[in-house]
């Protein structure tokens, strides 16, 4: 595996607007699936007393890690950022592939991968991207952003001087804002000026291994309130529905059978009685600070591993999507019984274009969402979930989230009746409902308790709901990706383009090979010079080529799952570093790295094991170096140029594929993260 390793600013600043340029694109997302704002609905919602433009946003995970994953997060309409979880242990060797997404959600994940420093670094250098998306006019209108930090696992790593570092960072980033303004590339300099936040976060959501002791996440907890100051959200488990209610929904209503969990998730995490305890606990001390504290549902599901996708070792695995939102959809019915409207309700779990409304419909703020970003299309699906939004409440007369919860689900008039409103009041607020006039006008000062009252009845209803509901069930979602059985190649395969859209981390891109064959052939050194032998030929027939930025890709295994054919991108698609350093660091991996020389560009590679070296140079001339061999030709005449010495027979097509993927990874069009690296 290769080391994930953070694209400098420089190179995603010169990225971005090279490829909005050029091919009205960033990081590989069309323009046109940006979210678009319609000024005529108000999808903006109050978090922990900050404004977010709108409800959604990616869940902490592998969409918020790095800082090109969170712009293409808010650029796909997301403005509640909950970035990804970070603990004391930052040196973690995660097994490789962690992310299977061929029926439901699984994953081995579970942490940052990156240092603590890396992390904070990649959170301002977000920041900063989504201020310079604001300048660019690339989402007008809806620009209200917040960054929610997510901190794990226990209180002593927790309350370590590594970690209250990097909270201390998030706090005040202004040291690193300001470091890394320098670095704005100087054909962007009039972007050093723009007002970057140095405040990055004061929002926290907790998350604690599967069987934390309640006293610790309440421990956890109060200390974020008060040595901190931070508004925190606590991230609840679903094994809080006990062993007998989850088994009966997963088992008997959804028909997930395969899907075990093991006893100890149960006998080790909290129950519900505890988890009231701590949460009336926290919510007081919250209010006597004047802190906000909510909670969030769900974590995902530990489960036994029936699968052969990760390493053999990983005995347990985690469970998300479908059959994550009924269970979680049920733990909120309970909670809202319990707890009635007082504290605000986070939500992760299944989410998709289809549910989204309902989901926000309840008054669950934000809605984040994982799994459905890692299918086909990828963060090009978020802006559906808004258009979906927007549709559901254009059809209502809904222009605001508030007015939308007490229309959504046909629960406006029964939740009036609970209010005691003088009887004119009463009757404005139903002729609003029936007649399609201004809810919020209609109620005056009762609007905020219609609201609550509203939202508590329509997630009775879709708790219900999603019980029956079909489409969560195993016979719905147990359909995996179809595979045509052809195995992929270097430089053969759909070109279907999945793979680029499935990546997180935006490690897949697009290149171009002239389509023509490349010789397979050798050049034989003699007494009387040189000469050519011919085997065949290895054919290049796609209209485009598959490449791999080592530097951003970890090596999930999203796109292995959704690749159509047998064989995983990662593995087998050329692979380009960011660095020598990098490049270096890899000796096990077959790869290469290019940087710009005085005279061309010079094309570090190591195939099957052997390390080479070439210069590809303006003249376009070739200089091609390995352990026995320093040889210089011109490739449209191999024996009649070539100078130097070899050991033996070289291998031109080595040469002609090197030369080839150095000029097609750096010419003038071409948009990638080696290309915007090159001066």
């Amino acid at each position: 595996m290769v080391e994930l390793i953070p694209i400098p600013l420089p190179v995603l600043v010169a990225r971005l607007f090279h490829e909005l340029e050029r091919k009205k694109a960033v990081y590989d997302l069309p323009r046109w699936q940006f979210f678009k704002a319609d000024p005529a609905f108000d999808l903006g919602i109050s978090i922990h007393g900050h404004r977010a433009a709108t409800p959604f946003g990616p869940a902490a995970g592998p969409h918020t890690q790095m800082a090109q994953n969170i712009l293409l997060s808010w650029l796909a309409g997301g403005r509640v950022i909950e970035l990804k979880t970070v603990q004391i242990l930052d040196d973690l060797t995660i097994a490789r592939p962690c992310i299977d997404m061929e029926t439901v959600g699984y994953n081995i994940e579970w942490s940052q991968e990156l240092r603590l420093e890396q992390s904070l670094e990649e959170y301002a250098k977000a920041a900063m991207l989504i201020e310079m998306a604001k300048a660019a006019g690339l989402a007008p209108g809806f620009p209200e952003t917040v960054l929610d930090m997510s901190v794990g696992y226990d209180l002593a790593g927790i309350r370590s001087p590594k970690v209250r570092a990097f909270m201390d960072g998030m706090l005040d980033a202004q040291a690193t804002i300001e470091r890394l303004r320098g670095q704005i590339p100087a054909p962007y300099a009039h972007l050093r000026d723009l007002p970057y936040p140095t405040r990055l976060s004061d929002t926290v959501t907790l998350s604690t291994f599967h069987g934390c002791p309640p006293q610790e996440i309440e421990g956890i907890a109060e200390f974020l309130l008060r040595d901190f100051g931070l508004n925190v959200v606590v991230k609840l488990n679903p094994t809080l529905l006990g062993r007998t209610d989850l088994n009966s929904i997963l088992h008997d209503r959804l028909g997930y059978t395969d899907i075990k969990v093991p006893d100890q998730a149960f006998a080790k995490d909290a129950n519900w009685d505890q988890v009231q305890g701590f949460v009336n606990r926290l919510g007081k001390l919250a209010d006597s600070l004047g802190r906000g504290f909510g909670v969030k549902f769900t974590n995902t599901l530990l489960v036994r591993n029936h699968k052969r996708f990760f390493p053999a070792d990983a005995k347990e695995m985690y469970l998300s999507g479908a059959p994550l939102h009924v269970l979680a959809m049920t733990l909120i019915g309970r909670f809202r019984e319990a707890f009635g409207d007082r504290f605000p309700i986070s939500f992760s779990a299944g989410i998709d274009a289809a549910n989204f409304a309902d989901a926000v419909a309840l008054g669950l703020k934000p809605v984040t969402v994982c799994s459905d970003l890692l299918k086909n299309g990828g963060y090009g699906r978020g802006s559906a979930y808004l258009k979906n939004l927007v549709k559901r409440m254009a059809a209502l007369g809904a222009r605001d989230i508030d007015t939308f919860v007490i229309k959504a689900f046909g629960q406006g008039e029964a939740a009036l009746s609970g209010l005691a409103l003088p009887a004119e009041r009463e009757a404005a607020c139903r002729a609003s409902l029936l007649e399609g006039g201004d809810s919020r006008a209609a109620a005056g000062l009762a609007f905020d308790a219609w609201v609550s009252a509203a939202l508590l009845l329509n997630t009775r209803v879709y708790a219900e709901r999603v019980l029956t509901d079909p489409r969560y069930g195993a016979d719905q979602t147990d359909t995996p990706p179809k595979k045509t059985g052809v195995a992929l190649g270097l430089f053969d395969c759909q070109t279907c383009d999945r793979c680029v859209s499935v990546c997180p981390n935006d490690a897949i891109f697009r290149f171009a090979l002239p389509r023509e064959p490349i010789p397979l052939a050798r050049l034989i050194p003699g007494d009387g010079g040189w000469k050519t032998e011919t085997t065949g030929n290895l054919p290049i027939t796609r209209p485009h080529q598959i490449g791999i930025f080592a530097d951003a890709c970890n090596e999930c295994g999203n796109c292995d799952v959704i690749c159509p054919e047998e064989g995983a991108p990662y593995a087998l698609k050329p692979l380009f570093f960011g660095s020598l350093a990098a490049w270096s660091a890899a000796p096990a991996r077959d790869g290469f790295f290019v940087e710009a020389t005085d005279d061309g560009i010079r094309i570090h590679g190591r195939l099957a094991g052997a390390v080479v070296t070439l210069d590809s140079l303006d003249d376009g001339t070739l200089r091609y170096r390995d352990a026995d061999t320093d040889l210089a030709l011109d490739p449209a005449d191999p024996e009649g140029s070539a100078k130097g010495r070899a050991g033996g027979p070289v291998d031109l097509a080595r040469i002609r594929i090197m030369a080839g993927l150095g000029r097609a990874v750096t010419e003038e069009t071409a948009v990638n993260y080696i290309s915007a690296a090159l001066p």
